[in-house]
């Protein structure tokens, strides 16, 4: 998931051509998208000859369809390409893997990109062998100041390598906790205001209610919501090569202790949330659940996932540990825009990027997850809270998206792979996170010295 924050420490229409290509072979791409010689331009790299009535390329997951299908429906004098393809999901790096491709090819580059990391910009800002970064610098002139600056604080930090800023942060993530207001008041249990007092819930939901939860261990996310949020010092990038690993801390052993407390006793099961077994088990048993703000729609008010009855859906601010001023939490996804350097059509991209990420038409109306645009942001909220779903305010999950913690980070590599890859095989297996802590804090080191990190 690619902020380097110490670095940093932002008439007649025509009709719309939508073709929609399928991301299955690297012709494909190449036939979505081509690029011509560059010329020193204004925006602080190199640009291709413009060509201002040619359609762009824009590459999307499946969940940002309806993005493009709305900026078409607003914008049908601006003719764009529609790419289908992974989003880069669950660090499958396939963005990263097919630009080096076109790199190489020297053309086939798309003119827009999302990617459902937050890791990209770490790569896509810098050159690569030699060659131009792929994403267009955005904060000289080609977006303009008042939009950048009218994102939410701290949202851009990974969008953002060496002082400038290559991408455009869709939505936020941050994590907050989840709660079912009618269950809570039927046991008779207070909210959790610290973690001790979250842990201390688990165990007595294990003894007077075994079969609910409050938490779950089992997706690749999981470090993003308790250790992240414990201030656990594994991903910290201090400069464009360099990060600080340190898994051995207080902060690190006490998100870990906890869990394996609340994993032995049922309470935070490892099992992912997205699974039959999950909803097998556990539908109308969630009492309680930390994890990022688009759990609501995702999990929460889906009638093919929990299926929460409207008026029972309660969300609490992020918790703090024991002695702490302010509570820190994680981020869980979000997705990033990028527009390409080799763009022949710079300026209808940037319109683009500018539309999906701040235009009411899509980021109020039509998009699931937390704008990182604030006063779209502010609109989402009002219309979530007009909704009546919701059995408290919403303004918890405004207050989490400033507690974001900068001591984890986004370098190149995808911190999920790695726990998917190294932890969550061994608590399976019946270890325990804390003694799985050194493996974990190997492999992170590992794959950081792989994609030429200096490891502290």
């Amino acid at each position: 998931m690619a902020g380097i924050h110490a670095v940093v420490r932002s008439r007649r229409k025509a009709s719309t051509v939508a073709v929609i290509c399928t991301a299955t072979s690297l012709l494909a791409l190449a036939g979505c998208g081509g690029q011509g010689t560059s010329a020193k331009g204004a925006y602080g790299f190199p640009q291709a000859k413009q060509e201002a009535s040619s359609a762009i390329t824009v590459w999307v997951d499946a969940d940002r369809q309806a993005a493009a299908k709305a900026f078409q429906a607003e914008n049908p004098d601006t003719k764009i390409k529609v790419v289908a393809y992974d989003g880069s999901a669950n660090g499958s790096n396939s963005f990263r893997t097919k630009m080096q491709l076109f790199d190489r090819a020297g053309s086939g580059w798309p003119d827009v990109v999302f990617s459902s990391q937050n890791n990209d910009a770490a790569w896509a800002g810098q050159k690569n062998g030699g060659k131009q970064a792929f994403a267009a610098v955005l904060d000289k002139g080609l977006v303009p100041k008042d939009i950048l600056s009218n994102f939410t604080a701290g949202s851009l930090n990974p969008c953002t390598v060496d002082g400038r800023v290559y991408c455009l942060r869709n939505d936020l993530a941050q994590a907050v906790l989840w709660y079912d207001k009618s269950l809570l008041e039927q046991f008779g249990y207070a909210l959790p205001t610290t973690w001790e007092e979250y842990q201390a819930l688990g165990e007595k939901v294990a003894k007077e209610h075994p079969g609910y939860i409050i938490g779950t261990a089992g997706d690749a996310w999981t470090p993003e919501v308790f250790m992240w949020g414990s201030r656990c010092r594994a991903n910290d990038v201090t400069g464009p090569k360099s990060v600080i690993v340190k898994t051995d801390s207080t902060e690190c052993k006490r998100a870990a202790s906890m869990l394996d407390t609340l994993r032995q006793n049922g309470t935070a099961p490892v099992v992912s949330v997205f699974t039959p077994e999950f909803l097998k088990k556990y539908s109308g048993k969630v009492l309680m659940m930390p994890g990022p703000a688009w759990y609501a729609g995702a999990i929460f008010n889906n009638p093919d996932s929990l299926n929460v009855p409207a008026g029972r859906l309660g969300v609490a601010a992020p918790l703090p540990w024991k002695g702490e001023n302010k509570a820190a939490t994680g981020n869980v996804g979000g997705g990033t825009w990028f527009v390409s350097s080799h763009s022949k059509n710079l300026k209808a991209a940037e319109k683009f990027v500018q539309f999906v990420t701040t235009a009411d038409k899509y980021q109020v109306d039509v998009a699931p997850g937390y704008p990182a645009y604030a006063p779209a942001a502010q609109k989402w909220i009002a219309k979530k809270e007009a909704s009546k779903y919701y059995a408290t305010p919403l303004q918890p999950v405004v207050t989490a998206a400033s507690q974001v913690w900068d001591g984890w980070d986004y370098p190149v590599f995808s911190q999920e792979a790695i726990w998917a890859k190294t932890v969550t095989p061994g608590i399976t297996g019946g270890k325990s996170i804390v003694d799985l802590l050194p493996a974990w804090q190997k492999a992170i080191e590992n794959q950081a010295k792989v994609n030429g990190y200096k490891v502290n």
